[in-house]
């Protein structure tokens, strides 16, 4: 909510405990401590602007039905100190509260004065915040399910900010390792393919089959010739990857940019090895007893830690069983440390930076990793419970209802530098957060290059662009927007009008609701409805009328959606366009 209905509740509650303790006073009511109560918005405005369920509450406590609680709040409460100009009981002793007219004067003019800090709260505490997402493997190109992994994550990092935490954003990078392993191996035998004939070397069974490697190859073999074939195996495998690896992580950092999504840090997983971080968790576990070995190598009992876990959580034994958990690898025989211990290392790294709260945007097929991650920050000292966990859904691609695999400038799988050459930023960014992460997404390519409302972005940025043509208009005219007294402000009393100024005072709280549920997706649809909100008023209430009063209080009302508007798309970095 904003500040201004933060207050109307605040002011409210005050008012209807005063009424029951008034009650108590001249024996309408027996004298007993007031139970806790809610004062929330209904979910049909029939039933008022605000409602209460402080008679519900208090039956036990007053040994009295609630209606004759309700009627002896209501023939007490004073509601001049509040902003509500009428109650009413309805049913068996709900109370329902009816806004004045300064409540929704008073909205405009915070608007107005907070501007761009509109919707802004203190709600985090400056807790600092890591968001880590996309950190797409650095051996291959990025695909869609970073498209979307960014979109989502760069707008909850927003989102987040906006709701009062001390925001930090995290690029992974997997420069070390297994994955790196079969990086070097497919470039070897590509490369050894390319000078000496397809069939002188086996590729590898597990080796990156995409062709991005070969093309990496033929630009080494361009830029360098064929010298390397001569070298040792280990020396040219080593060649190869600093020569391809650090062009992959150069586009990652080139596409994101493209995209508008600038990271506070690209942490290498390489870092965690040089520096000691990933043999000293395996110390620590060693040391807390969760280490065996078997097999010539060093095993973590995630099983036991884990069901500690899920225990503690409220798991039965049966609900455990069916999860099948199993002990991990930590140190390979071949003395190699695996990827879940520098992930465990990582993760701990973060904390030490002093971190509170871990965000991790995942895919969905990351799911079986939750537990045993969180479960790793409990047996190294850490508390799980701060590492969150956002699982988001495959992406498919579709145009003209059809699902495209294939790039038509490439003729090879889309690629996150693919879809940025034919969709606009703006349209990608908005879109893919339009769906909860959870749930699985047709992005429609089509759709997405459409410059009309049946585009979300389109349709939203169109209500601001609006705005400033009714202003522009106006101006030509010599009439520009003012500011308005409270009386001018309170002849906004069409449904329309009262409805849209309802929707911007949500801004603040669902600001708060998006940060608290880390899903972006409610700040779209809150846009989106707002813009919704604006058209259905200009249909309904001409800006430009004889009364002149009236004519700037509409104004006023213009004014303050267009820059909620404006807040909202530069929160998530899409252009604010003044004219379409």
């Amino acid at each position: 909510m904003s500040k201004i209905a933060i207050n109307a509740v605040k002011d409210l509650k005050a008012a209807i405990i005063s009424a029951v303790n008034k009650a108590v006073e001249n024996g309408e009511l027996t004298a007993a401590e007031i139970p806790d109560f809610v004062v929330e918005i209904p979910a049909d405005k029939k039933n008022g602007d605000f409602a209460t369920n402080a008679a519900m509450a208090g039956a036990r406590a007053f040994r009295t039905a609630p209606r004759k609680i309700a009627e002896a709040i209501v023939n007490n409460i004073d509601l001049s100190a509040t902003y509500m100009r009428s109650c009413e009981i309805a049913g068996p002793g709900f109370i329902n509260f009816f806004l004045s007219p300064k409540y929704y004067s008073d909205i405009l003019k915070e608007i107005s004065s907070k501007g761009e800090d509109y919707g802004r709260s203190d709600y985090g505490k400056n807790e600092k915040v890591m968001v880590e997402f996309v950190s797409a493997n650095p051996t291959g190109p990025m695909h869609m399910g970073n498209a979307r992994g960014g979109a989502l994550g760069d707008c909850l990092a927003a989102v987040l900010d906006k709701a009062g935490y001390d925001v930090w954003r995290e690029f992974y990078v997997n420069d070390a390792g297994n994955q790196i392993e079969k990086f070097a191996n497919s470039l070897n035998a590509r490369f050894i393919q390319e000078v000496r004939g397809y069939d002188s070397v086996e590729f590898p069974e597990d080796g990156y089959q995409g062709g991005d490697i070969i093309d990496a190859v033929k630009l080494y073999i361009n830029e360098n010739g064929t010298a390397l074939i001569d070298s040792d195996e280990d020396e040219r495998k080593k060649a190869l990857v600093d020569f391809a690896l650090p062009r992959n992580i150069a586009k990652m950092q080139s596409d994101m940019k493209k995209y508008r999504i600038e990271y506070d840090k690209w942490f290498f997983e390489s870092e965690l090895h040089s520096s000691g971080a990933v043999k000293e968790v395996v110390d620590i576990l060693k040391e807390k007893g969760l280490t065996y070995e078997k097999e010539g190598a060093v095993w973590y009992k995630n099983k036991e830690v884990v069901t500690e876990l899920l225990k503690k959580q409220g798991k039965t034994d049966e609900e455990i069983e069916k999860l099948e958990l199993k002990d991990d690898v930590i140190i390979r025989a071949n003395g190699n440390p695996t990827y879940f211990t520098a992930d465990i290392a990582y993760h701990k790294n973060k904390f030490d930076r002093g971190f509170k709260t871990l965000i991790n945007v995942w895919g969905a097929d990351h799911h079986g990793h939750v537990a045993r991650l969180k479960g790793s920050m409990n047996a190294i000292g850490y508390d799980g419970e701060n590492v969150h966990i956002v699982l988001m859904q495959l992406v498919k691609l579709m145009r003209n209802g059809e699902l495209v695999r294939m790039s038509k400038r490439t003729g090879k799988a889309i690629q996150l530098g693919d879809l940025l050459d034919e969709v606009p930023v703006d349209s990608a960014r908005f879109l893919f957060n339009t769906r909860e992460a959870n749930t699985q997404m047709d992005f429609d390519l089509g759709l997405a290059v459409t410059q009309d409302n049946q585009n979300p972005v389109y349709y939203v940025q169109y209500a601001h662009a609006r705005i400033c043509s009714i202003l522009k208009n106006l101006a030509s005219e010599g009439i520009s927007a003012r500011e308005c007294s409270d009386e001018e402000l309170q002849l906004l009393t069409a449904p329309e009008e009262i409805e849209l100024i309802g929707h911007l005072a949500a801004y603040t709280e669902e600001i708060i609701l998006s940060a608290k549920s880390y899903d972006p997706t409610k700040i779209t649809r809150y846009v989106t409805q707002l813009a919704t909100l604006f058209h259905k008023f200009y249909n309904a209430c001409r800006v430009k009328v004889e009364d002149e009063s009236l004519m700037q209080a509409r104004l006023a009302l213009c004014l303050a959606v267009r820059s909620v508007i404006r807040n909202v798309l530069e929160m998530f970095k899409i252009t604010v366009p003044e004219a379409m």
